[in-house]
């Protein structure tokens, strides 16, 4: 009997590690992430949200750059070959692709973190609020 989950086979494996080894030029994971800030990160790390969910909490290190607001002249203020890294609220939320998609277009090197806040607290990692860093 065949079920859904293998009604399609999996990919060959040749294929099954292109695909596997390429997701991660595009994303990276909130373990990853934590690890590098507490080293001294190599990125500059984008909470792309609103500026009123960045203060409810934000991974510490962040800088709040709503996706929107994502454009050529706000992006100069960092060399070219700058790497970032954006996240927004979840697995549920596009805005972390929204703002990659825009870096991208701009030519900056770029990835997401896949979970977001929701993976990152899930992680057990804290937030920290804007009256906190203040």
């Amino acid at each position: 009997m065949t079920s859904p989950v293998t009604a399609i086979p999996p990919a060959a494996s040749a294929l099954a590690r292109e695909h596997f080894a390429t997701e991660f030029t595009f994303e990276t994971d909130c373990w990853d992430v934590h690890s590098a800030l507490e080293k001294g990160a190599d990125f500059v790390l984008l909470d792309v949200r609103s500026p009123a969910l960045f203060a409810k909490g934000h991974i510490p290190g962040a800088i709040n750059l709503p996706h929107g607001k994502i454009v050529r002249s706000k992006m100069a203020e960092w060399p070219e070959e700058t790497i970032f890294i954006t996240y927004c609220a979840g697995p549920h939320c596009n805005g972390a692709a929204r703002g990659a998609l825009r870096l991208a277009q701009l030519d900056r090197p770029v990835k997401i973190m896949a979970g977001g806040i929701t993976g990152w607290l899930d992680e057990g990692f804290d937030l920290v609020t804007v009256d906190a860093a203040l």
